[in-house]
């Protein structure tokens, strides 16, 4: 990457929780805010991917995201994170699972250098704000300087540009 930011994004396809009835997602709500966070900023892009994908019912998901949260685990990813030495800037971008990120960010995180880096969190979620995701980044990247995030509804992200948009410009970023 020659860019100086870099946008990383989890997301889920499929049944998702969104203004209080299930829908059925062929793109996520992250993945749509992860894309305008690069587009308005002219960073780069990289998909957090697992070997295995996680299921398609949002109920089994939450199954599965619960138990890897309780065992701290790290799930394989299918494309190991690139090489930072040119970015300054991560936007981190992510739904809320279970009151933090799914665990597939925390082996993206696990997976990096970030000492010296600055580090936006992104939150989709449908009112669980941030939880405590951002409390744990800074756990995890110690050397890294977190931002305080920003926090999307995930029914409402197909008109957040506005919010994305201010936000990367407070961050110097627009």
């Amino acid at each position: 990457f020659c860019m100086k930011t870099l946008v990383a994004w989890f997301s889920h396809r499929g049944m998702n929780y969104v203004a209080g009835k299930m829908v059925d997602l062929k793109v996520g709500n992250t993945e749509v805010a992860a894309k305008l966070a690069a587009e308005l900023s002219g960073a780069g892009l990289f998909e957090i991917r697992t070997v295995q994908d996680y299921p398609f019912d949002y109920r089994e998901c939450v199954e599965v995201s619960k138990r890897e949260l309780a065992e701290n685990a790290r799930p394989e990813l299918a494309v190991q994170p690139p090489e930072l030495d040119g970015v300054d800037t991560l936007v981190l971008c992510y739904p809320c699972w279970c009151g933090t990120m799914p665990m597939p960010v925390w082996s993206f995180l696990d997976g990096c250098e970030l000492s010296g880096k600055r580090i936006l969190p992104l939150c989709t979620n449908e009112g669980s704000g941030m939880g405590h995701s951002e409390a744990d980044i800074k756990r995890l990247c110690p050397g890294a300087t977190v931002e305080k995030g920003l926090s999307i509804k995930g029914s409402t992200v197909s008109g957040a540009k506005p919010q994305i948009s201010a936000w990367l410009s407070e961050n110097g970023l627009v």
